[in-house]
């Protein structure tokens, strides 16, 4: 349980749930393609809704969608998505269901390119490292746009630049921890 007397991010608020995510995962730097996939699938549900919203069906996303396995994911095929469009547990909505299961495939595409995820992520970012830079109320930058840009035209779905910066952000991609953060 996190404690309630560090100074953190404004965004997490006192949710315990929030609290915790904020000061474990969010904003620490990620190289791991399974970690990544399973923030491409998170971040796209959460699209148009708050990000909460999903944190508080993250547990059901993993069971929903293999343990985020891209494999198994981008082998998932009209069963499997009349069985998401069933589970109460996340947001069913047909198009980023179908768009989960297409950007898996194309997750592996960028994979075989790039020898993986990572190595094409940070193939955008300068001098191949994070940005150290706290940016507020921005966004998206430069490189999430370039990066959103080339996702797209390769055909992901549900994954803009402002989704692209928030993907960014919780995987450490850039460090957007509040000055005065305990975190940061």
């Amino acid at each position: 349980m996190p404690t309630k007397d560090l100074t953190r991010c404004h965004w997490c608020g006192t949710d315990p749930l929030y609290m915790e995510y904020h000061d474990k995962e969010w904003g620490k730097t990620v190289h791991d393609d399974q970690v990544f996939f399973e923030f491409l699938t998170l971040e796209a549900a959460q699209a148009g809704l708050s990000w909460i919203t999903i944190l508080r069906r993250r547990d059901n996303y993993s069971k929903a969608f293999a343990g985020f396995d891209v494999q198994k994911v981008a082998n998932f095929d009209d069963t499997d998505q009349a069985r998401l469009l069933n589970d109460a547990g996340i947001i069913r909505n047909r198009l980023k269901i179908a768009s989960a299961i297409r950007n898996a495939q194309l997750f592996i595409d960028v994979q075989k390119e790039f020898g993986s995820f990572n190595n094409y992520l940070y193939s955008f970012m300068p001098d191949g490292k994070p940005l150290a830079e706290y940016t507020g109320a921005h966004v998206s930058t430069p490189e999430s746009d370039a990066i959103s840009k080339d996702m797209k035209k390769r055909g992901f779905k549900f994954f803009g630049t402002t989704i692209c910066y928030a993907f960014m952000q919780a995987t450490g991609m850039v460090n957007d921890h509040a000055p005065e953060c305990d975190f940061r």
